[in-house]
């Protein structure tokens, strides 16, 4: 266990080195639009590349939240029947329509909530006074999520009033910035083949499916 935990503190000090915020928030909006405009079968495909790479950044990932995110939010779709009707358990009716869109909003959802991750860091500075605002609510949400192991079951209410009494009392200190980091060659090289990649998924998904996967069913159900 302290090995993985130092394999992953080296992979999130590659991860600061390579990268700046701005560099990262731009990548991630060029990128964005592919996962949104995608059709399903190429957002499973997305959504495992944007969690790959949020594992390649030291983040941590949660599989079985993810997949209670991704449960609940195809289960809510299936309350309202759309479609032909696949299977029924008592009165609970399942319908293709119904399913494909509950798919379609959970990927949605988890494979922008691992591109954020990826693309979208604390110390990332926009001007004005909304990029103040932005600025501090990811401070804060930093803050919150490295004290969340302070957070115990058996006094939840006491650890969450504490945590923001705790962050109140700090937001009235100015706090020191640390320098911007710079994004450097091989870090722009690395953002670009990342976009790329996201947006060539549209041509990769459906030549995987006709040459991989529809021959492996037939081979199987021969």
């Amino acid at each position: 266990m302290k090995q993985l935990e130092q394999f992953r503190a080296k992979r999130q000090e590659i991860y600061r080195g390579l990268f700046g915020a701005q560099a990262l928030c731009i990548a991630g909006l060029f990128t964005m639009p592919a996962m949104l405009f995608a059709p399903p079968p190429v957002r499973v495909g997305q959504f495992l590349f944007f969690w790959f790479l949020a594992w390649l950044c030291g983040k941590k990932n949660r599989p079985l939240v993810t997949l209670s995110v991704i449960f609940f939010i195809v289960a809510f779709n299936l309350v309202l029947p759309n479609g032909r009707l696949l299977f029924s358990v008592g009165t609970f009716a399942v319908t293709d329509g119904a399913l494909w869109m509950g798919l379609h909003r959970a990927l949605t959802l988890t494979g922008l909530i691992m591109l954020s991750r990826v693309t979208i860091r604390h110390d990332l500075k926009i001007p004005g006074l909304f990029g103040e605002l932005v600025g501090e609510s990811l401070r804060l949400f930093s803050i919150i999520t490295s004290r969340k192991h302070r957070i115990s079951r058996k006094n939840l209410i006491a650890d969450i009033d504490r945590m923001m009494l705790e962050l109140s009392s700090d937001s009235g200190e100015p706090s020191v910035a640390a320098p911007a980091s710079r994004t450097k060659p091989a870090g722009f090289a690395i953002l670009i083949a990342m976009v790329l990649l996201a947006w060539l998924f549209w041509i990769i998904t459906p030549l995987v499916i006709q040459r991989i996967i529809v021959p492996l069913w037939f081979y199987s159900s021969a």
